[in-house]
């Protein structure tokens, strides 16, 4: 096979007209053509350098349909969201789900399988599994130690997993949000070598000052591309471009080529960019991704030009797998996962007796996982907490779904809901029922249509109710990705309806409890302080009401 383009040389930082000629899945001869300026652009396909596929909710088959159509070729992958629910299983679940099409998954080991103590999760991920995990051709990395402060003190625990990593020559990803100076030493001489949770400039050029690799993240829910795109311009070695988690509608839209548009559009170097989508990745992570050289596996996409980075075609391994806007993929029969063991649940299950007006809030920010935590006033009817709308103060509650235990419950700000509720059992990371609402009976409705589904997100108010299954591991679908966007579409619609404000409010409320970023969360437990790794009260001391 024979294809011609203006081929982007990345490394040498030129372009010229040229034929590849490829013989079994690889480049095996780079030929100079006279130049032709009607010919597309030829380039590496692009890589997602930290993304948990989980998140878009679709099973890693369904999420590569999607993704080649983007110029995507292959994506570094932790899959501790499965983990967390089904322990190896689910790992195991996510490396053969994704040999079934033309993709290059690269898994990493989940680090942090429970990520606290201070939830429950449905599985766990011990030393063992660790070693069992490294000692396999599939497994790339060690994913993301969210555990910093075990990091930093050298807890046995932490360091054992680091070690093992070490061991297999395997780099060791990190996660340290808004860690600095002494901390952030500490924290990367123990070995993580790369950072995606970065939200300010200063933040990660201390990080990179350090010898980390800083992955910029724009994601569905959280956006730091701003703050940190112009690292690119003295960093262009150090730099990579992740979405981290990025919900199906988006997906169906763009991927990295869309960040790397944006980055061109500032005025960023188009080498310096693409070394950064496409290169670096494979660099340290050592992946057998195509860098259209000869010899390589022939990973490259066609572009139109090199300022929309509209995608005319993408190869993987030789095979044309997307073309002009259309997956070549199809979708291939896949097997259920699950852990989903609560009952129904009752309004009242919801309620909370008032210690007075005054509460704790989680404060939730558009495009960031950070939650401030404030103080506000809520109602008290009858002896009871209750949402106060007329200021954004609304309920929000965690349910345990792999056992039946009390609903946790407390309060949260800038959901916007005037009416009815939402939830969800994509929750970060043990994938607990999240729901936001106003009024414990709103509540119960929408969460108990993901209890009778197994898994889903969901919206009700009035008498209308909208679901979208996720039946793999009640945080996936198995069905067709862009049917799955269709439907994810409708059910944000509907919650925008309602009065959510946020941009991607099931995004944002998935986050909600992720406890290993601070500032307030809440996890099936209870109200949690993530700058003091403690529980905290709903209600606020020397509360009158």
């Amino acid at each position: 096979m024979k294809i011609q383009g203006n081929l982007v040389d990345i490394p040498n930082r030129k372009i010229y007209a040229a034929t590849l000629e490829i013989i079994d899945g690889k480049i095996s001869q780079i030929l100079e053509i006279q130049p032709d300026d009607s010919l597309p652009f030829l380039m590496p396909g692009f890589i997602d350098a930290h993304v948990h596929v989980e998140s878009s909710m679709l099973v890693p088959s369904e999420f590569a349909r999607l993704a080649v159509v983007h110029g995507t070729v292959a994506t570094v992958s932790d899959p501790h969201e499965i983990a967390n629910v089904c322990g190896m299983a689910g790992v195991e679940y996510m490396i053969e789900n994704g040999k079934q099409v033309p993709f290059k998954f690269y898994f990493g080991a989940p680090s942090c399988v429970p990520a606290t103590p201070f939830e429950t999760a449905g599985g766990e991920i011990n030393a063992a599994d660790i070693e069992s995990l490294m000692a396999r051709s599939e497994i790339h990395y060690l994913a993301e130690m969210m555990n910093w402060p075990g990091t930093v003190n050298r807890d046995e625990l932490v360091m054992e997993k680091i070690r093992i990593s070490q061991k297999y020559g395997k780099p060791i990803d990190g996660h340290a949000p808004g860690l600095t100076g002494e901390l952030a030493e500490k924290y990367v001489s123990a070995g993580p070598s790369t950072d995606h949770e970065c939200f300010t400039a200063e933040e990660a050029l201390g990080k990179l000052k350090l010898g980390m690799k800083i992955a910029i993240r724009e994601g569905s829910a959280a956006k730091n591309f701003e703050a940190l795109i112009d690292l690119i311009d003295e960093y262009p070695e150090m730099i990579m471009l992740c979405s981290d988690d990025k919900h199906p509608d988006n997906l169906a839209v763009s991927h990295i080529n869309e960040l790397s548009a944006r980055a061109v559009a500032k005025g960023k170097d188009i080498f310096k960019v693409l070394r950064a989508a496409c290169l670096n990745p494979i660099d340290h992570y050592s992946l057998n991704v195509g860098q259209l050289r000869e010899g390589d596996p022939a990973d490259f996409i066609l572009v139109k030009d090199l300022v929309n980075f509209k995608v005319l075609g993408t190869h993987i391994n030789g095979e044309k797998v997307a073309e002009d806007g259309k997956t070549l993929i199809p979708s291939v029969k896949n097997e259920l996962i699950n852990n989903f063991h609560t009952s129904l649940k009752k309004p009242e299950d919801f309620q909370l007796k008032a210690k007075g007006s005054k509460v704790r809030v989680i404060e939730a920010l558009d495009g960031q996982l950070i939650t401030p935590e404030i103080s506000g006033e809520i109602m008290v009817k009858n002896g009871l907490a209750d949402s106060n709308p007329a200021e954004d103060i609304l309920k929000i509650a965690v349910i345990n779904r792999y056992q039946d235990a009390p609903p946790a419950v407390a309060f949260i700000k800038n959901f916007g809901l005037k009416t009815g509720a939402i939830a969800s059992s994509v929750g970060h990371d043990s994938h607990n029922i999240l729901a936001v609402g106003i009024d414990g009976a709103s509540i119960c409705r929408a969460v108990n249509l993901i209890i009778e589904a197994k898994g889903g997100v969901s919206a009700v108010t009035g008498d209308r109710e909208e679901i979208l299954p996720l039946p793999v591991g009640g945080i996936m679908s198995a069905s067709d990705g862009y049917e799955v966007a269709a439907a994810y579409t409708r059910i944000d619609r509907l919650a925008k309806e309602m009065g959510a404000t946020l941009n991607s409010p099931f995004m944002t409320l998935s986050f909600m409890a992720l406890l290993v970023i601070p500032d307030l969360k809440l996890s099936d437990k209870g109200l949690f302080d993530g700058q003091r790794f403690t529980f905290s009260e709903v209600f606020l001391e020397n509360n009158q009401g």
